[in-house]
C-alpha cells in the first residue's frame, strides 16, 4: 500500500505567521512526514488579504498550493501574480473575467493532485453556487487528475458540512476555512473522503480571530469604528494531516495539528 500525507494549514494570519512558517515549516514537513502542504495564505498580508511578498514568502517557506478567500482582492498586486504562478488560487467561484484561475494541478510524488478553492454564498457574497462550481470544474478535468482537495472557504457551518458530504466519495478531501477557530469534527467520511469543517487559523493565539482583544471587545461594546490591529503574541499553527491510500484512493488517516511557537 502506497501512502500520501497531506499537510493542510489554517489561514495565514499576518507577516508574524509568514515569519514563523518561514522559521519552522520545513522541520515541520519532516516532522509530519508530509508529502504535499496546501495554505490559505488570504489573511497573510499587513492589514489583511496577501500581496506578493507574503505569496513568494509562504512558497519558499515549503507551501506547494496557496488558496484563498474572500480578501483575495485586498492588495492590488497580486492579480497579475495571480495570473502567472499557478501555485496560488482565488476562489474558482468567481466571474471568469476575474484574474487568476480558482484550481490547480499539481504533481506529487509522481500523482496528479487537483486542489480546487471554493467561497461560500451563506453570509458572504453572492457569487456562482459553491457546488455548481466544483462539479463544473470537476467535469471539466475528468482525467487529468488522480486526487482533489478542495479548501471550502465559507462562513456558515451547515453549508461546509453539506459541502463534504455532497462531495464524500468524489474528491479526498474537503477542508474548511475563514472562522480563524478550529472544529472538533476532523473525520473520514463514509465513502473516504477526509473532512474538517475549519483547520482555524495560523495567527495570534492570545487574539479574537488574531486580532487585539481589547480592540474587538471595544467594539462590541460601543458599536464605534475601531482600527483592527494584530495581536503581539505567540502563534498559534492550527491545521490537519490526511494520509491518502494511494491505491484505495480513500483516506485512511488523519490527525489535527494545534501547535505554538515563539515569533
Amino acid at each position: 500500500m502506497s501512502k500520501l500525507r497531506i499537510l493542510t494549514i489554517g489561514d495565514v494570519v499576518g507577516p508574524c505567521a509568514v515569519d514563523v512558517l518561514s522559521k519552522h515549516l520545513f522541520s515541520l514537513r519532516n516532522t509530519l512526514r508530509a508529502d504535499f502542504v496546501i495554505a490559505n495564505g488570504e489573511n497573510a498580508a499587513p492589514g489583511n488579504g496577501i500581496d506578493i511578498q507574503s505569496a513568494k514568502a509562504l512558497l519558499f517557506a515549503g507551501v506547494d498550493v496557496i488558496t484563498t478567500g474572500n480578501h483575495i482582492w485586498q492588495k492590488r498586486d497580486i492579480r497579475d501574480f495571480l495570473c502567472t504562478n499557478e501555485q496560488i488560487l482565488r476562489p474558482a467561484n468567481y466571474p471568469a473575467a476575474c484574474p487568476g484561475s480558482g484550481y490547480t494541478v499539481f504533481s506529487v510524488m509522481g500523482y496528479r493532485f487537483l486542489v480546487i478553492n471554493v467561497l461560500g454564498t451563506v453570509y458572504m457574497d453572492a457569487l456562482e453556487n459553491p457546488f455548481s462550481a466544483v462539479d463544473r470544474i470537476l467535469q471539466h478535468e475528468a482525467g487529468r487528475y488522480d486526487f482533489v482537495c478542495v479548501d471550502f472557504h465559507a462562513e456558515a457551518t451547515s453549508e461546509k458540512r453539506a459541502m463534504g458530504f455532497y462531495l464524500d466519495g468524489r474528491v479526498n478531501i474537503v477542508f474548511g476555512t475563514h472562522t480563524h477557530v478550529p472544529t472538533a469534527d476532523l473525520q473520514i467520511l463514509p465513502l473516504g473522503t477526509g473532512y474538517i469543517t475549519d483547520l482555524g487559523m495560523t495567527g495570534p493565539c492570545d487574539s479574537i480571530l488574531g486580532v487585539r482583544s481589547d480592540i474587538i471587545i471595544e467594539k462590541l461594546i460601543t458599536k464605534m469604528p475601531v482600527r483592527f490591529e494584530l495581536a503581539d503574541t505567540p502563534i498559534m499553527l492550527n491545521a490537519a494531516v490526511f494520509t491518502l491510500d494511494t491505491d484505495a484512493k480513500k483516506i485512511i488517516g488523519t490527525e489535527q495539528i494545534i501547535t505554538p511557537f515563539d515569533n
